[in-house]
């Protein structure tokens, strides 16, 4: 028996067969392709990323990056308003900074009560409690004056500005007003008797800030606050300047940028001054223009050293400016007193000297004239 031949397998030709088989192969190749540029564009953004990852230094020690020898620029720092030329406030230098007090350690700083003081005597308070617009008048005027005047100037530099205003008050030769001693002799180009209300400060808009911290100020001075340290000053000017009056007053103190006077004589004593408040505050602003000859006489009459030569040549005589002292007549004494030595027991013979005794306490204890016998 023999196995079944299958039948031949009959080939026939098939052109559009043909035609979809390459496109086919085509196709595939193509999508190969574009699978291999694709792995080979993600292996190169992996090297890209995990490359320096791997070859970067350890944390905190990256430094900017540079090209070649070209330094980095500098960050440009504005200066402050009052640092600018040209745009510093009348009055202004550079700002002083208050140093921290350091601590004291045991047994530093003590000192005695005899040893010398304040520059000389104190202003009294001073408080204005008078009605809204005399109060509101009289902050906006001081905070003017301390604003233009020190805006730069410490904390100590704006209330010694602040303490001149009010003893100016205190004093006759000056208006009885905060107003009107801030804004004395405005009227004048070169007759204000402070330089902001006459020479254009004024047109220049007050930055916040400062003006808040001005006001402060003003407002603790207004309640009664009283700033020791420059006494009865009536007078300062900025350390750049040296006016014709400096010599003939009484040099009290530097406060940053400001040197400070008070009158020689009767016009500075404390007896002079009046701490008393009326009321009354004009506007709180500059004075209209007057060039007329009854202000030149008046603006004359503001001079500091016509102003000490009025007063000394008005002072009454006192038993303090006297040229001979008073007679006190001598004590009765009973006869056992006088057997013993009278008047000699009671005179003071070697005292001993000590320091730091202030001037009118070093006579403690003697006759203040010889009495007669």
């Amino acid at each position: 028996m023999t196995a079944a031949i299958p039948p031949a397998r009959t080939v026939t030709w098939d052109p559009h067969r043909r035609r979809l088989q390459a496109n086919t192969v085509r196709g595939k190749r193509r999508r190969l392709q574009h699978r291999r540029r694709r792995w080979k564009m993600s292996a190169a953004a992996l090297l890209a990323i995990a490359l320096p990852a791997f070859a970067s230094p350890p944390f905190g020690e990256w430094e900017p990056f540079r090209l070649g020898e070209i330094a980095a620029p500098e960050p440009t720092v504005l200066p402050m308003p009052f640092e600018q030329p040209g745009g510093s406030f009348p009055g202004s230098a550079y700002y002083y900074l208050e140093a921290e007090k350091p601590v004291l350690g045991i047994g530093e700083g003590i000192h005695s009560d005899a040893e010398e003081g304040p520059v000389g005597p104190v202003a009294r308070a001073l408080r204005i409690d008078n009605s809204g617009v005399d109060r509101s008048r009289a902050l906006q005027c001081l905070t003017a004056a301390i604003y233009y005047e020190a805006a730069s100037e410490p904390d100590g530099g704006q209330r010694a500005v602040a303490q001149v205003v009010l003893n100016r008050l205190a004093h006759p030769a000056y208006p009885k007003t905060v107003c009107g001693v801030v804004y004395q002799g405005s009227e004048r180009p070169t007759g204000c008797q402070f330089s902001f209300s006459c020479d254009g400060a004024l047109a220049r808009a007050p930055q916040r800030y400062f003006w808040q911290r001005a006001e402060s100020v003003a407002r603790a001075a207004l309640s009664g606050a009283v700033y020791a340290p420059v006494g009865l000053a009536t007078h300062y000017h900025t350390i750049q300047v040296n006016p014709y009056w400096a010599p003939s007053l009484h040099y009290l103190v530097t406060i940053g940028a400001h040197r400070f006077y008070a009158f020689n004589g009767a016009a500075g004593r404390s007896s002079s001054f009046r701490f008393a408040y009326a009321g009354g505050e004009p506007l709180a602003a500059p004075h209209r223009r007057d060039l007329s000859a009854a202000s030149a006489l008046a603006t004359a009459a503001l001079d500091p050293l016509a102003v000490q030569r009025a007063f000394a040549a008005s002072a009454p005589t006192t038993p303090e400016t006297a040229a001979t002292p008073r007679q006190t007549p001598a004590p009765l004494y009973s006869t056992d007193v006088k057997e013993r030595g009278g008047e000699d027991l009671y005179r003071a013979r070697n005292l001993p000297e000590v320091t730091g005794v202030r001037p009118e306490y070093a006579n403690s204890g003697r006759w203040i004239a010889q009495p007669t016998r």
